[in-house]
């Protein structure tokens, strides 16, 4: 019996969906296929050598577009948004391109193709890498003040909220195509297996308003980069959502978790939500409490730093993860602040 190849190990596999890519198969007369970097529910993903231009590029390539519907033309439609505005933003050399899309028919199913400068490894890759799994201050200072200025970008020029920041899709480009290089060699005598690339925000970073269905906008991204610091940093997550009486994620439990660490909600804040009722009685009080339980600080979660530097690291954490809204700070407001200002200049 063959080995599963790794998309067919993905719940809700449908065979037939996936595009049969071959190591060494050429697409529109120019991109050659060298290598697998990645699979996820909607996509696999392939290093090629764009024979034209002479240079390696990312393949995404889509299932059959009957199974996409309309979310075949969302991620091309943002790449537009970013493609048509301003190019002066410091922020924009931080924002992936789009390089090339098109059609690729097999049979009679077609599957959609889009071109990427390639990237060549995940913060997460990056962490798994690292026996304390944790990053190191000086690359998190970095890697944050790409991101702030990537989201400032996204925000204030494309207006485009990402809503999907997570430690598998913030990359480390590359600077010297010599690796990509030796990634082909090695393809093409051992090909090797790829991680599960999964579309979908984890539930752990959702924002408050999220979860209450109070309405949400850019400001989502903050609390969500707030949630993925402590995770690229402590080495653990802020909130698990993990409700012990039904032994998985509920909203319930990471509301509870939230008011654990912040305190109570707002009123204000409640007021405004569709599905606060869900969960909070008319006095503001978590019908679940008893999940509560007793309040740990974040000064009490952090233990890898001491003195000033803590407080100023626990400042820029507190100013992303606030119950409202308008009270989290912008992404270039976090971009200057005190503690990554500190960091990027020693």
């Amino acid at each position: 019996m063959s080995q599963a190849i790794e998309e067919e190990m993905i719940p809700g596999y449908t065979a037939g969906r996936y595009y049969p890519t071959r190591i060494g198969e050429i697409l529109k007369d120019r991109y050659q296929v060298v290598g697998k970097l990645g699979f996820g529910a909607s996509s696999t993903v392939w290093l090629a050598r764009d024979m034209d231009y002479r240079r390696y590029v990312a393949l995404k390539i889509f299932i059959t577009s009957a199974s996409m519907g309309q979310q075949l033309d969302d991620e091309p439609k943002i790449y537009k948004l970013i493609e048509d505005a301003p190019r002066k933003h410091p922020g924009r050399k931080y924002v992936r391109s789009l390089l090339d899309s098109f059609d690729n028919s097999v049979d009679e199913d077609q599957h959609r193709c889009l071109v990427h400068p390639p990237l060549w490894e995940s913060v997460l890759d990056f962490l798994f890498r690292n026996p304390v799994q944790r990053l190191p201050t000086p690359i998190l200072a970095v890697t944050l003040h790409r991101l702030f200025l990537a989201l400032d970008y996204l925000h204030t020029q494309c207006k485009i909220i990402h809503t999907d920041i997570k430690a598998d899709n913030i990359m480390f480009g590359i600077d010297d195509d010599s690796v990509l290089s030796d990634f082909e060699n090695n393809e093409l005598q051992d090909p090797c297996p790829r991680k599960h690339s999964e579309d979908i925000q984890p539930d752990i970073y959702r924002a408050p308003e999220v979860i209450l269905q109070v309405p949400w906008s850019y400001s989502v991204d903050i609390w969500n980069v707030g949630c993925v610091i402590w995770n690229l940093y402590e080495g653990g997550s802020l909130f698990s959502g993990q409700d012990p009486e039904y032994q998985n994620y509920r909203s319930r439990a990471h509301l509870a978790g939230m008011i654990r660490l912040l305190g109570p909600p707002p009123s204000s804040f409640l007021a405004r939500g569709n599905l606060t009722q869900k969960f909070f009685s008319d006095e503001g009080d978590l019908y679940a409490k008893d999940l509560v339980g007793e309040h740990i600080s974040l000064e009490q979660r952090e233990n890898s730093l001491e003195g000033e530097e803590k407080e100023m690291f626990l400042r820029l954490v507190r100013k992303m993860l606030q119950w409202e809204p308008e009270k989290r700070s912008s992404a270039m407001e976090l971009e200057q602040d005190e503690w990554m200002q500190a960091e990027l200049h020693k």
